[in-house]
């Protein structure tokens, strides 16, 4: 693991609002949850982070899952967003994690050898895409010359007028049309058709929708912008980093501790909780109303996951699918669409979707030397104790003959051991809520400030609150900002943050 780079221990700015001896609490040390915390703690406040777990991350941990020397992301291990997450920016993730960013965002092999390529450079994508090339920048290059706006727009789902309402607009009216059967008509390759639909499945909903086409433009905006970063070592040290900007800045980690009920914490001023918004249900004067309506927010389905051990590198029918950290499985969009549909309905697919990341082609502290580490997972009815293994291995062997062969050893987490593992991941939803257009508006209920809760001091900052899912750390800003807004009258930006 690369160590974070140090921190400058913080200054003492007298233009900042006193809130000494103001206590914070946060639940939770995931990505948002400890990017909360250190915003609080940097504004001031005395801030300790309870995690149920004996190590923090939350979504972002990196484990020896299989054999020594094989480091596995245990949840997230692609981070696209990373780069532009204005809280990372803020509290210097860019600079402290090293980031590595591919050459190839994702790829996309197809039965006959053939592959989509979605390069970071959208130019070499679209030459690959033959009769598509036009299409593919008309619908992606206007978007990624305006991604500030793009960001803006998607990364906070609040009830307000976009800072840039041409690339509101644009991404509206490019995901009405992802969105519905006219989509059949944006691309004729079977590249550029798998390519796009094996972007929007990230979604885990039915295809085609309106919410698969946000969240799938979203990511293949970003694909060809910032590009879909790795840390070097593995996905903990997104969560060191933000842990030792915590700590520096005064607060502390209580790791071992769940929480099941808010009436076991002691007072106080602010409570944040990065867990499932029912965990804020348990507090003693949560209105009956409100209470009703958040349990009513709706998980979608399940991912039932398998980390491998490999021998060597993936013998992949396309040489340049091999050099890609980030791989679609499932045949033609139409077969994926299919699929994913199968799983929103209840099943489990014969001939599913797979998300593969294989980050040894990029990073070798991964593995040992020769050797590779792979991550993978396919939707699953929420709660399913489906055991994925022999599928992913049969699907990964349809576009890569001899995977078996390299094989060393496997791990599996069902959507329900994921569901254990990480309480924010009900029955094993990674996007922490159902992805459909209500439930992208209203996370997990309809408001300008949906990170606030009736109880007094206590604030929303997971996944299940805007922007989403994702690893940027966003939900805890907000929802920090909000607390110290509430607390102070006084409204806080980035800027006023650093030390």
């Amino acid at each position: 693991m690369v160590p974070p780079k140090a921190i400058e221990p913080p200054l003492h700015d007298p233009r900042r609002r006193d809130v000494s001896g103001r206590r914070a609490t946060v639940v939770g040390a995931g990505p948002n949850g400890l990017a909360g915390a250190a915003a609080l703690a940097r504004a001031g406040f005395e801030v300790t982070v309870v995690e149920a777990h004996e190590t923090i991350g939350g979504g972002t941990r990196t484990a020896e899952l299989t054999l020594p020397g094989f480091r596995h992301d245990v949840c997230s291990a692609v981070h696209p967003g990373a780069l532009d997450s204005p809280i990372f920016t803020a509290l210097g993730l860019r600079e402290r994690v090293d980031w590595i960013v591919p050459e190839i965002s994702y790829a996309h092999p197809l039965d006959d050898g053939r592959a989509g390529i979605a390069w970071h450079d959208i130019e070499r994508t679209a030459e690959g895409l033959g009769a598509d090339a036009g299409a593919w920048r008309a619908v992606l290059r206007p978007l990624v010359r305006r991604m500030a706006g793009v960001a803006d727009f998607t990364g906070n789902q609040m009830l307000r007028v976009p800072r840039d309402p041409i690339a509101a607009i644009r991404f509206g009216l490019r995901a009405l049309e992802l969105g519905t059967p006219l989509s059949r008509r944006t691309f004729r390759t079977d590249e550029a058709r798998g390519l796009l639909t094996g972007v929007l499945a990230h979604g885990n909903t039915r295809q085609p929708s309106l919410a698969a086409a946000a969240a799938g433009l979203l990511l293949a905006t970003q694909a060809h912008a910032s590009g879909w970063p790795l840390p070097r070592g593995g996905a903990q040290a997104i969560a060191d980093a933000l842990a030792a900007d915590l700590t520096a800045h005064g607060g502390r980690i209580v790791t071992g501790r769940r929480i099941d009920d808010l009436a076991a914490l002691e007072h106080s001023d602010v409570l944040l909780l990065d867990a499932p918004p029912r965990l804020a249900t348990t507090h003693p004067d949560a209105p009956a109303g409100w209470t009703r309506a958040i349990r009513r927010y709706r998980y979608g389905p399940g991912a039932a996951k398998v980390d491998f051990a490999l021998s060597g590198p993936v013998p992949w029918a396309n040489a340049d699918v091999a050099r890609s950290p980030t791989v679609h499985l499932g045949g033609t969009g139409a077969a994926i669409q299919a699929a994913e549909n199968a799983v929103a309905r209840g099943e489990i697919p014969r001939d599913p979707y797979v998300l593969v990341t294989q980050p040894s082609v990029v990073d070798d502290t991964r593995a040992p030397a020769g050797a590779q580490t792979l991550w993978s997972y396919m939707h699953v009815p929420n709660g399913s104790g489906f055991d994925p293994t022999e599928t992913v291995i049969r699907q990964i062997e349809r576009y890569a003959p001899g995977f078996r062969d390299v094989i060393l050893a496997s791990h599996t987490s069902t959507a329900r051991d994921l569901a254990v593992y990480n309480p924010s991941a009900v029955g094993g939803d990674f996007a922490s809520g159902a992805i459909d257009l209500r439930q992208l508006i209203a996370r997990p209920v309809l408001s300008p400030t949906p990170w606030r809760t009736p109880m007094r001091g206590v604030y929303l900052a997971s996944a299940a609150t805007p922007p989403g899912p994702g690893v940027n750390g966003m939900a805890g800003w907000y929802a920090a900002r909000l607390a110290i807004r509430d607390l102070t009258g006084e409204r806080v930006e980035l800027a006023d943050l650093a030390s």
